[in-house]
């Protein structure tokens, strides 16, 4: 990625009216917001995330299979998360309901396009990671299941 196309990424970003954007593309990694909570937030998040890779490196840390969700759902795009259909709507579903594959399980908006997200198994739902309006990136994880 060459500085201009950064330059211009920036500055389509200032323009518009997202507040987190992260950009993986060759060898650049770009983190973007408009939120300087949300950034001290990453920067701690990937300070602690280093501290944990060097102390996973000394030390065996065996965890408990049940305290581990045995599968996710991950945003495919970046975009706002939805848990309804409509802005007074009921959640698609939330902590503790079961799921079945392909039924959807909230909506990411992307360039005024609505995108429903349908879960990839059959499982309970055991944690929503995001709030309704939050920003998600490409590869997050939404919702953790128990199959």
């Amino acid at each position: 990625m060459k500085y201009n196309e950064i330059k211009s990424i920036i500055k389509d970003f200032e323009a518009s009216s997202l507040t987190i954007l992260e950009l993986e593309a060759d060898n650049v990694k770009l983190k973007l917001s408009k939120n300087k909570e949300q950034l001290i937030e990453a920067k701690q998040k990937s300070e602690v995330e280093e501290v944990t890779q060097t102390t996973t490196s000394e030390k065996v840390i065996s965890p408990t299979t049940s305290s581990l969700p045995s599968a996710t759902i991950k945003s495919p795009l970046v975009g706002t998360f939805y848990e309804s259909s409509t802005p007074q709507g009921k959640a698609f579903v939330k902590p503790g309901d079961q799921v079945k594959k392909g039924q959807v399980v909230c909506i990411v908006e992307a360039m005024k396009i609505m995108n429903e997200i349908t879960s990839p198994i059959d499982g309970k739902i055991e944690k929503v990671l995001f709030k309704n309006g939050d920003v998600v990136g490409f590869d997050d994880v939404i919702f953790s299941l128990v199959q």
